[in-house]
């Protein structure tokens, strides 16, 4: 177990293993060590298998964070054994592993996030839900198309995470209700043809499956003898009712604070932790409180339980909707110094107020009360707000770089703008219709893209092999006829071999996250590209559709975009990145802490949410808006979200604000004006911060994970490729050769499933209908077709194995074996295409598709060998039996198709060791060396960077 001496309420959590168990943990208290420790004490002291627990968080960083930390207190710790994980993570695995039982889903299908959704929804709207009975009943307003569908979108997925009886609302009497009932009607059709699967409705699909499928159900509920669900006031309704359908022991342990519910503009609801024990027997749950505070100085506790209770009494009442808690500081926090560990930083005007923030900032630095500018964190509202921009933008011009990657500026950024305007200015004819567009709506965009031009013009004029790439391209383009062999994407990877580019992609990973800013920016791009040809259909630029493709590119596609506010990068294993001040949202800190945090906002003031029609459908047709009271529901949100704030400074808060007395925007706002006063005034005196011992933000220890095949083999064969494709996201575009090998496994996993459901007789009647369907959901899902030729050959791969494989079948025990293990700084992952068999001993067999080497010292044969080595110790050690050989099936081969190894064990540790100095070298951003096999780089996006492509070629 982790190496911490409890106290004695996080003992009595560590002990408390059966039965109900409500954890209410205030900010600080050793929320996450303790449900480590619990979790340590159920596996290791009372032998609960790993995979009778469910452990849901409310974010992957948490899900990872929690991994991590088990994985060094439980040994032999195989974590494709356990539900660790968000809810969506969790049901999209239900989902996946239960798919034959979901008539409206197939293999292959597409999930959809956030923008997707919209911009499906964008697609159909006019045309498809136009023509719906009710649909122009809706409450949409003097709005725009993209507004429109980003309302239906949020319509649609309240009434999918609230369960609303559809065919209860097509019943009502009013017209808007029946409306959104036939748009949610409509919408769930279109995702069944279209094999799609939304954010919001991952849970229902899981949760649908299992009230349907009651032997389902009944293996969920057999496995999950203990939950344990973090963060339970930020879940919503669908996912107390997976936790209660999930459990028939009622071993449910949910852990959180009430004080720190947040996301309730997100479908969630306090009353499921306030109302958690009396959904059992009273007196069956336990309680149990954590209100030792390990993070904070003693007045910055004082200064946010205040905040609770006295400055709040002025304006509202909490009346029971709130856990009676107080935070306390431990032991050792105790009061050390004599400067104010909360104080106010204001100005007389915006520019004042800057200079002020600057000044202090100095102070910091210039005394070394500070190391490192990463040991500041300023909390906004908005970060999009103009004052936050105006602050971030004065800092960084007086020398204080500034991580904001939430401040939507993703499109301001020079290297995105050029990029952009370059790929513009190749069609010329349609550059000039767009800079003389008329449209009012279009006005703002006509601004940005001269801009994208000035830029452009400006790199054309300092780089004469640009301005002739870009010559060469327009002609080509303007005189088209027919189709080009390349779309937007490619272009964006033929523009990476000129310098101004280059020069970006050249950026060393060892340098901090604000110089690399850029380098993630044209990664994001290329995803951004990829997604709309993805989306569109665009394989390549065709003369018949080049300006109808434009259009839907430069005036609709990225508009969205821009409207919905880009974000850029951000690294999840380190949320503080070195020598920055970060400017996060109050929202995004939640479950940080900073030595020194700076809350500004204090204009804010408590706000309703915008009434919409699904509070009216809410009324009637669930419980969501009988909790709480309405009038109060906006002073209990606005409390919470200044008390996540403030508790997330340890040694310094700081409130900041420009004064304005008066008028429409009081700063601080009335709300704010007691713990105003109450706090001292940083311009009233000169501080010195020498008794302050500020300590160095936390560094992440989250392990991360890597693959034999897609990480280190990846890194061994060219670690620039690795570089740019693993570590920094670039989309690669999909190639023929990889839809072959998808398309040739699936389709002999359909023929393994069918053997290990014992319907062997079936498979020759249904296995060409499988591959069929195999295809089409991976020619969605990759956006690439197979040559009639190359699909016949497919075809022929798996009935070559059909054929010549049948006295195997008998053997099989497993097909898609997923292996994870933890080493000691990463998680090694990995497959085995099939394990069989019979007793003590089996055997592992791998498949290829690539030709049969005709030696056994061809290189990629030996690197499969290491690969298999290790995997047959990783399944020893899952299953607790001997791997006697291991065997890789060439699948082109129609006579003596298997080459096999025995297993040495004497070789498992050094390749071990082997693997981990890969990863030592990927985590130190060792990527300087490139490949020497030229026909790796025929095929590689990157070879105009690499200079193995001419870009006009």
């Amino acid at each position: 177990m982790e190496k911490i001496l409890p106290n004695i309420n996080q003992q009595e959590v560590i002990n408390t293993i059966d039965g109900p168990l409500l954890i209410s943990a205030g900010p600080g208290t050793g929320k996450t060590a303790t449900l480590v420790n619990r979790y340590a004490n159920m596996v290791n002291n009372f032998r609960i298998k790993p995979e009778n627990i469910m452990m849901a968080t409310f974010t992957e960083k948490a899900a990872k964070e929690i991994i991590t930390r088990i994985s060094g207190v439980i040994p032999d710790f195989d974590l494709n054994d356990v539900y660790i994980g968000t809810f969506h993570s969790i049901c999209l695995r239900i989902v996946r592993d239960n798919l034959a039982f979901i008539p409206s889903l197939k293999k292959n299908f597409t999930l959809m996030d956030d923008f997707d959704q919209k911009y499906f929804l964008y697609q159909k709207l006019n045309y498809d839900f136009g023509r719906l009975p009710n649909f122009k009943a809706l409450p949409f307003g003097n709005r725009g198309i993209w507004e429109k569908a980003s309302m239906l979108a949020n319509w649609l997925n309240g009434l999918a995470e609230e369960q609303i009886n559809i065919e209860e609302m097509l019943n009502d009497t009013d017209p808007q209700v029946i409306a959104l009932a036939e748009a949610k009607q409509f919408y769930d059709e279109l995702l069944e043809s279209q094999n799609r699967l939304d954010f919001s409705t991952i849970q229902t699909t899981a949760y649908k499956l299992l009230e349907d499928n009651p032997e389902i159900l009944a293996k969920y509920q057999d496995m999950f003898k203990y939950m344990m669900i973090d963060e339970y006031q930020d879940t919503n309704s669908i996912q107390e009712r997976l936790i209660f359908l999930l459990s028939k022991t009622s071993n449910i342990c949910v852990v959180g604070d009430d004080d720190q519910s947040m996301y309730r503009f997100r479908g969630a609801t306090i009353k499921n932790i306030l109302n958690f024990t009396s959904k059992f027997p009273t007196g069956q749950c336990k309680k149990v409180n954590l209100t030792i505070n390990y993070r904070s100085s003693p007045e910055i506790i004082s200064f946010y339980n205040n905040w609770m209770t006295e400055n709040s009494e002025d304006f509202f009442k909490w009346n029971g909707f709130r856990i009676e808690k107080t935070i306390v500081p431990s032991a050792d926090k105790t009061n050390k110094v004599l400067t104010p560990p909360v104080m106010k930083l204001s100005g007389d005007s915006l520019d004042d107020w800057c200079d002020n923030v600057h000044k202090f900032l100095m102070n910091l630095r210039e005394n070394r009360t500070i190391q490192n500018y990463n040991q500041v964190a300023f909390l906004f509202r908005s970060v999009t707000n103009e004052r936050a921009k105006v602050l971030a933008n004065y800092l960084e011009e007086h020398g204080v770089p500034v991580y904001s990657p939430r401040s939507k500026m993703f499109f301001e950024r020079e290297e995105i703008k050029a990029a952009i305007g370059i790929v513009l200015h190749l069609f010329t004819d349609f550059e000039e219709k767009l800079l003389y567009d008329e449209d009012d709506w279009f006005g703002d965009m006509v601004e940005y893209y001269s801009s994208c031009l000035d830029i452009a013009y400006e790199l054309m004029d300092k780089d004469a092999k640009l301005e002739e790439w870009i010559s060469y391209r327009t002609d080509e383009l303007d005189n088209l006829k027919g189709t080009t062999d390349y779309a937007f994407t490619k272009l964006l990877y033929q523009l990476f071999t000129f310098d101004y580019f280059k020069g970006i992609l050249d950026t060393d990973l060892s340098s901090g996250v604000a110089d690399q800013r850029a380098i993630r920016n044209l990664a994001i791009l290329t995803n951004i590209f990829a997604k709309f040809e993805a989306i569109e259909h665009v394989d390549v630029i065709s003369s018949e559709k080049k300006v109808r493709t434009l259009k839907k590119l430069f005036k609709t596609y990225l508009r969205f975009l821009m409207k919905g506010g880009m974000e850029e990068y951000q690294d999840e294993s380190e949320y503080a990145p070195s020598g920055c001040v970060s400017f996060m949202t109050i929202h995004q800190s939640k479950g940080m802490e900073f030595p020194i945090v700076i809350v500004d906002s204090l204009y804010d003031t408590p706000k309703n949410e915008q009434s919409s029609i699904l509070d009216a459908v809410y009324d009637e047709y669930s419980e969501r808006n009988n909790f709480e009271p309405k009038n109060d529901i906006k002073y209990f949100d606005f409390w919470r979200r200044y008390y996540v704030a403030f508790s997330r400074a340890e040694e310094l808060l700081v409130l900041t604000t420009p004064i304005k007395s008066s008028g429409h925007s009081q700063m601080p706002s009335k709300y704010f004006a007691t713990a105003w006063t109450e706090v001292v005034d940083y311009k009233q005196r000169e501080w010195s911060f020498e008794e302050f011992n500020f300590d160095q933000v936390k560094k992440s220890d989250l392990k991360q994970s890597y693959a034999f095949t897609s990480d280190i083999s990846k890194f061994e064969r060219c670690s620039l490729e690795y570089k740019m494709f693993r570590e920094l996201g670039f989309s690669e575009i999909r190639l023929g050769s990889t839809l072959f090998g998808s398309l040739v496994h699936e389709t002999i996993e359909d023929i393994h499933d069918a053997i290990l459901r014992n319907e062997t007789d079936t498979i020759m009647e249904k296995m060409q209908d499988w591959f069929e369907e195999n295809y089409q959901g991976l020619v969605l899902t990759e956006h690439s077709y197979l040559a009639p030729q190359a699909k016949a050959a497919a075809m022929r791969y798996v009935r070559n194995y059909f054929e010549n494989s049948q006295d195997m079948w008998g053997n099989i025990r497993e097909a898609e074996v997923q292996l994870s293990y933890p080493m000691e700084s990463f998680i090694l992952n990995g497959q085995v295409d099939m394990l069989e068999g019979e007793g003590d001993t089996v055997e592992i067999v791998d498949f290829k598709t690539g030709d049969k080497p005709k030696s056994m010292s061809d290189v990629m044969l030996r690197n499969y060998e290491k690969q298999l080595q290790v995997y047959a110790h990783l399944v020893e050690q899952k299953y607790g039996v001997e791997v006697s050989k291991m065997k890789i099936y060439y699948l082109s081969a129609t006579a003596d198709p298997i080459i096999s190894f025995e297993k040495d064990n004497k070789r498992v540790s050094d390749m071990m060791d082997e693997f981990s100095e890969v990863v030592k070298k990927i985590e130190r951003h060792e990527f300087n060396t490139r490949t020497s096999d030229t026909s790796i780089c025929k095929d590689c996006d990157m070879r105009f960077y690499c200079g193995k492509s001419n870009p006009k070629k």
